[in-house]
């Protein structure tokens, strides 16, 4: 086997593989590639969900569409028209025979199936990753495992935790054309927990036990929640499940940096790519590997700047201190957010793509004093990290 690469890719999941995907739409498919994983990747593992308004570049593999968002809550419910965006599922084991279909195309990527023992600068220029002893080189390094680390002083940590059922009933059920984006109607606790609700039919529809916390709970909490969820809210009594998941998100604020070593990037969730208020991921991988790849195609190297501090990761901070500190109940947060503006400007803000309008109109509608506090703490608490960090 070639022991050297132009690229070298450290987890071939959604960021390994789009990252692949992209270089091949701008060009570089001629590039060689080494795409490392530990196990090959066939099972429908996970659902990713996001919203575009136009196809995207997985646009053959979306499973379905839905143009209307429901979102329950205590002060009643709304079917949502989403139009211009549609809201789009993509199934893991669906997105993984694509690019196996595509990968076996392209000669110039090699697939290696091991465990990543170490990626490291090399001293002449270049990196090189070690897998099962074994040593490869490249001239870019690309890393998409995430580690867990501490959480640093001013920022917080939560989770998205999930457990799923697809299932399919006897009788017709549910509204094909509108998936729930989120039903607060169920018991809330400590914690943010919502239901969504994906119908692939009228029959049969992935169903999500879906909490915001510190920590996850054991699997027989989600398995209740699930079964009290179809009982009392769907009105089913019989059923059969046909699919189970269960993943865990991280939803934090803390600092990622993206150049892990001069010729090593961090990429997807390892690169802070899941979206701290929400967990989700998907769309912002995509817009990494595009930032990636003109660079490469402008400068043959993959690193690109982000300009000043982004005010959409610093609402991220605030929410995640809000919910910390008990200052506003998510659930709260969320009714009024959907409940007094329009869903495409609250879409265009979960996405990141609102204007500074957009921004101030959103939140005059919820809870100022509760969140006007969170952001004077989450800059009193970086102020005094940096401080302590200078002495």
């Amino acid at each position: 086997m070639n022991t050297h690469f132009d690229y070298i890719i450290a987890g071939g999941g959604a960021a390994g593989l789009s990252l692949v995907y992209h270089l091949d739409l701008a060009g570089l498919g001629d590039r060689r590639v080494l795409l490392i994983d530990q196990v090959r990747k066939e099972q429908n593992d996970r659902t990713w969900c996001f919203w575009e308004t136009e196809p995207g570049p997985f646009e053959a593999v979306v499973a379905k569409r839905w143009p209307y968002l429901w979102f329950h809550g205590d002060t009643g419910s709304r079917r949502l028209a989403i139009a211009p965006y549609t809201y789009k599922l993509i199934q893991g084991g669906d997105f993984y025979r694509f690019m196996d279909d595509h990968l076996a195309q392209r000669p110039t990527v090699t697939r290696l199936h091991g465990r990543v023992e170490a990626l490291r600068e090399d001293p002449d220029g270049g990196m090189h990753v070690q897998v099962d002893g074994q040593i490869f080189h490249g001239r870019w390094g690309f890393n998409s495992i995430a580690t867990l680390a501490p959480t640093p002083p001013g920022h917080s940590a939560w989770l998205q935790h999930f457990k799923g059922w697809v299932i399919r009933t006897d009788s017709p059920v549910f509204d094909p054309e509108a998936a729930t984006f989120m039903d607060f109607r169920v018991e809330q606790g400590d914690d943010v927990r919502f239901v969504y609700v994906l119908p692939y039919d009228t029959h049969t529809a992935l169903i999500e036990d879906t909490y915001f916390s510190p920590g996850v709970l054991p699997q027989e909490v989600y398995d209740a929640g699930l079964r009290h969820y179809i009982r009392e809210w769907l009105g089913v009594e019989h059923y059969a499940i046909e699919h189970v998941e269960y993943g865990v998100i991280p939803m934090t604020d803390a600092p990622f940096s993206m150049r892990l070593s001069p010729h090593i990037m961090n990429i997807g969730t390892a690169g802070g790519m899941t979206k701290a208020s929400t967990g989700y991921t998907f769309q912002r991988i995509q817009r990494q590997s595009q930032r990636i790849v003109r660079q490469l195609c402008a400068t043959e190297q993959p690193f690109y700047t982000d300009l000043g501090v982004s005010r959409h990761a610093l609402m991220d901070s605030v929410l995640l201190n809000v919910l910390d500190n008990r200052r506003e109940r998510g659930k709260t947060f969320f009714q009024q957010l959907f409940r007094r503006n329009q869903a495409q400007r609250v879409l265009r803000f979960l996405d990141e793509e609102s204007t500074l309008l957009d921004e101030l109109s959103l939140m005059g509608t919820v809870n100022i004093p509760a969140f006007m506090a969170a952001s004077f703490d989450v800059m009193s608490r970086r102020a005094m990290a940096l401080l302590v960090g200078w002495a």
